[in-house]
Order: C-alpha cells, then sequence, then structure tokens
C-alpha cells in the first residue's frame, strides 16, 4: 500500500498545521489526449498535480514541505510539477525555512518528453541554491523512487531516509528488462541495500523519520540549547588523585586494552543524536562513525574512529576518509561546528586501498580541514596511528586523553624501520615524544583531559568528563567568525614545531 502525500503530510507534521503553497498548476502544452490524461489523473489521485507544496510545524518547528503524490500519473515530473516545485523551495529559501520533500516517483513524465527531462536540472539548481544559503534540506523517500527524481532532488538532502521496503534506483526494473532483456537483479533497488552500501542513511517509518528530524533540525539550528547537565559537579571530583607518570609505552599498552570507551561511549552522553550513514556514494566503512549531535547543549557534527569496528584486524579504508569529507561538507554548509575524534590503529594497508585512493584521501581530509569555515575540535581518544589519525587532527583545539597517543606509525613499525626489529618499540615510543603529555608540550594538542588512572576503569566518568571538555571547547568557539578560525588555524600550523609560545591547558 502506497503512502500518499496527504497521508504522508499528515504523518510527518503536527495536526491541522498544513498550509497549502500551491496554486493551480500553470498550462503546458499538451494534445488533447494528454490533456484528458491530466484530468484523468486529477480525478483519480485527487490532486491537480503529481507534488503537494507548503509549510507546516514538525514538533512545533516552522518547516517548508514538498511531497509527491503517486497516484498523479506514478508521481512523474513534467514542466508545471517542476515550476510548484522550484517555487517552493525558492520560497522556503527565501523565508528561511528548513526544507523536507518526500518524493516517490517513476521519473520524468514522458508526454512531455525531453522539456520535461531538463526540469530536473532546475529542481537540482534551485535545492543548491536553498543549501548554499545555509538552510537544512532533509530527504524522505518512498516507495518507488526512480530516473530522474532519484538523481537530481532525490539525491541531494543533507541526510536521506526512505520508506522500508522502497523501491529506489535509476533505471526501472521495467525498462532495464525491456533494454537488456533480462530481469534486474532482485535485492538491489531496495531502501535497505541502500543503506547498507552507504547511499542513504537508513530506512524507517513515517512517524520514525518525523522524530529523527525533529532531532536533526534541533541540531542544524545550530542554536544552544540548556543542558540538566551543565553546571553539575563532575562525579568523580571528590575522589579524583593524580595519576602516576607512565611511560609512553605504558600509556600505548593502556590505550589498546580491548574495554577502553570509544566515541560510541561519548555519544552515549549527548542528547539530539542522529546517527548518519555512508558517503552517501555507495560506500561505507564499519571503522568510523558519524553523527549530528549535542554536547551539553551545544550543536554539532560527530565523525571519528570506532574502536569497536576495528577489532578482528578490521583497518580503516578511504571509504571511511570520504565519509569524513561528507562530515566536513555537511558541517560547512549548515555553519555547524565538526567534532572529530582519532582512535585508530592506522589505515588499510592493501592491494584494494591503494587502487581506490587512500593516500589522497588522506590528503584532502587535511587540506579540507585547514580551510574549513566552521569551527573544529578534535579529540586524541586512544591510538593515533599514521595518516588515519593525522586525517582528522588539523583542528581549532585538539583535545587529549591522559594516555592517548599520535605517531607515524606503532611503536613496533617505528621499530622494525629503525632497528629491523620490534624489540625496541618502547624506546622509539619515548624518543619519539608520542603520549600526550608530550604533544602537549609541543603544541599538538592544547588541553589533557584527564584519566584517573586509566579510562577503562572508569569509561562513565571519563565519557561524561570527555563531553563536558567538547562542550566547553564548543561554546568558546561557536562566535568567532570564520575568517580568523581560517587565520588563527593557519597561524596555528605554520608554527607548529617552531620555537614559541605554546598554549595549551591540563585538567585538573
Amino acid at each position: 500500500m502506497k503512502i500518499s502525500a496527504r497521508e504522508l503530510l499528515g504523518q510527518l507534521l503536527d495536526t491541522d498545521s498544513y498550509v497549502s503553497w500551491d496554486r493551480s498548476p500553470i498550462t503546458v502544452a499538451a494534445t488533447p489526449r494528454y490533456r484528458e490524461t491530466l484530468r484523468t489523473a486529477a480525478v483519480a489521485a485527487g490532486t491537480d498535480e503529481s507534488v503537494l507544496t507548503g509549510e507546516g510545524l514538525l514538533r512545533g518547528r516552522r518547516v517548508a514541505v514538498i511531497a509527491c503524490e503517486f497516484g498523479f500519473l506514478a508521481g512523474s515530473i513534467g514542466v508545471a510539477a517542476a515550476e510548484r516545485i522550484v517555487s517552493a523551495v525558492e520560497r522556503a529559501t527565501d523565508l528561511g525555512l528548513p526544507l523536507v520533500a518526500s518524493p516517490t516517483s517513476g521519473g520524468t513524465r514522458m508526454q512531455e518528453g525531453t522539456v520535461a527531462f531538463v526540469q530536473m536540472v532546475k529542481i537540482a539548481g534551485a535545492v543548491a541554491a536553498h543549501k548554499s544559503a545555509g538552510h537544512p534540506y532533509l530527504v524522505y523517500l518512498r516507495n518507488p523512487t526512480m530516473g530522474g527524481v532519484f538523481a537530481s532532488w532525490g539525491s541531494l538532502g543533507h541526510m536521506t531516509f526512505a520508506e522500508p521496503g522502497a523501491l529506489i534506483g535509476f533505471l526501472g526494473p521495467r525498462v532495464y528488462q525491456a533494454l537488456y532483456g533480462e530481469p534486474f537483479p532482485e535485492g538491489v533497488q531496495t531502501a535497505e541495500n541502500l543503506y547498507r552500501r552507504g547511499v542513504i542513511d537508513g530506512a524507517v517509518t513515517v512517524p520514525l523519520f518525523r522524530r529523527i528530524a525533529h532531532r536533526a533540525l534541533s541540531v542544524f539550528s545550530g542554536v544552544p540549547v540548556p543542558d540538566s547537565t551543565v553546571g553539575e559537579q563532575d562525579p568523580i571530583d571528590e575522589r579524583r588523585t593524580a595519576a602516576e607518570p607512565v611511560s609512553a609505552w605504558e600509556s600505548v599498552e593502556i590505550s589498546r586494552r580491548p574495554d577502553r570507551p570509544g566515541i560510541r561511549d561519548l555519544l552515549r552522553h549527548v542528547t539530539q543524536r542522529v546517527p548518519l550513514s555512508g558517503t552517501g556514494q555507495g560506500e561505507s566503512d564499519r571503522t568510523v562513525v558519524h553523527a549530528l549531535a549535542r554536547f551539553r547543549g551545544q550543536p554539532c557534527v560527530v565523525f571519528g574512529h570506532d574502536r569497536s569496528g576495528q577489532q578482528d584486524g578490521y583497518p580503516m579504508g578511504p571509504a571511511a576518509l570520504r565519509e569524513a569529507r561528507r562530515s566536513m561538507a555537511l558541517a560547512e554548509e549548515l555553519r555547524l561546528p565538526l567534532v572529530l575524534v582519532i582512535d585508530t590503529v592506522g589505515a588499510a594497508l592493501s592491494k584494494e586501498a591503494e587502487e581506490r585512493g587512500l593516500a589522497p584521501e588522506i590528503a584532502r581530509c587535511i587540506a579540507d580541514l585547514v580551510t574549513l569555515n566552521t569551527p573544529t575540535i578534535s579529540v586524541l581518544l586512544g591510538q593515533g596511528t599514521g595518516g588515519g589519525a593525522l586525517a582528522l587532527l588539523p583542528a581549532d583545539r585538539v583535545l587529549a586523553a591522559t594516555h592517548a597517543w599520535l605517531a607515524p606509525l606503532p611503536p613496533e613499525g617505528a621499530s622494525a624501520i629503525v632497528y629491523r626489529d620490534t624489540e625496541h618499540a618502547a624506546e622509539l615510543a619515548q624518543s619519539q615524544r608520542i603520549r600526550a603529555a608530550e604533544l602537549l608540550a609541543d603544541g599538538v594538542v592544547d588541553r589533557i583531559v584527564p584519566e584517573f588512572p586509566d579510562a577503562a576503569d572508569e569509561s562513565v566518568d571519563f565519557a561524561r568528563r570527555m563531553v563536558a571538555a567538547v562542550a566547553g571547547e564548543l561554546a568558546r568557539l561557536r562566535n568567532k567568525p570564520a575568517a580568523e578560525l581560517r587565520a588563527l588555524r593557519k597561524q596555528r600550523y605554520r608554527r607548529l614545531g617552531l620555537p614559541g609560545t605554546v598554549d595549551h591547558q591540563a585538567d585538573g
């Protein structure tokens, strides 16, 4: 049973809040037969075109909406429908409203031919302008969404979810079979498969998408909100004791404990969390986590290494870095701070990684971060090995846990290069100044968030402490102009390694 446009709006928006923006469809050139087809479609669908547009409230938040009606000529998009969509997008942009679009369509309206086909350019251009103005664009794909609709405004969302079981793809199965004489492979053009492949962010029902959209729009607003945990005394404060100094190698071993808290532990202590998935371009990597969140009321995009996903020797590949670049683009488009979490055993060393562009992706991540027009915070949470760690390091502020470390190779690898064995790993760890204390002294890290004495033994308290530290940094950075951030960032990394004043702190 397909969800109609009006049913979609009824489930998505607050009761009786929808206000239509639609005027009578513009007149297009049509044969008598096509005019009769349009009249019949209007009666069958109960709408005057294949799309409805307007505004309403989504859990009290004003949003613009676009909803396709599949009952009107299979939701196909012709000149009149495209004009209605573009007018709605432009109005949402002028009003500064978030835009929620829900396509369901067979694609271009064949009765209008090429002129209908090129309308997708006009729609995509309007959506791009809306996003460039810093306004959110959320997409919910319904069953089915095919052809040029999926290949234009259906694939431009800041986040994209789909109806469970929905048929979603570029070339329709019936067209494929007619052209190639065989059925399209089963299970490819489904919402669930596209989610697994990193094309969309999830397959959820409309009520669940409503909740997700509400959380996402709260973060996208960029406005800090009061948080009930702000001002609470850190529960560890009364019993905290200074950790005994340990060697660099001991820190390395501590950072490798399998029960050490990772990015997922931090995210359990944030609010308004919305998990995202994949690059949006058919790739995903289980060694990373990507989400929208609030750290004690401070909104941000979060991306980082997932230590649990790197177990069993599964290293970070090029797709992880392309996901990182998606998070950077999302943060910049929506003027949101970006929080990056480093906790990696290193990038993949394989034929596939080389051929899929691992090194160029590391370079692009670094270049994107040093020029990003939004506040950035990097958190060195545990292991920081090689280019995979360096790709997430450049930031306005860099925090490190007591036993976190950063090195071009694992100490064993450095020993193998220098001494042709692994027996000197501890010695190399010390001499390379890889641990947090030396990184602080050398200006690589700005602040150490303590472990008492080991994060694995106080995972909840440590996670809360780190979340609070990130929230404080976000609050301090949020009002700095983009030009000032870029200039300070440039100066920071230009002076790195040179004699001079180092601005840093260690938490008590």
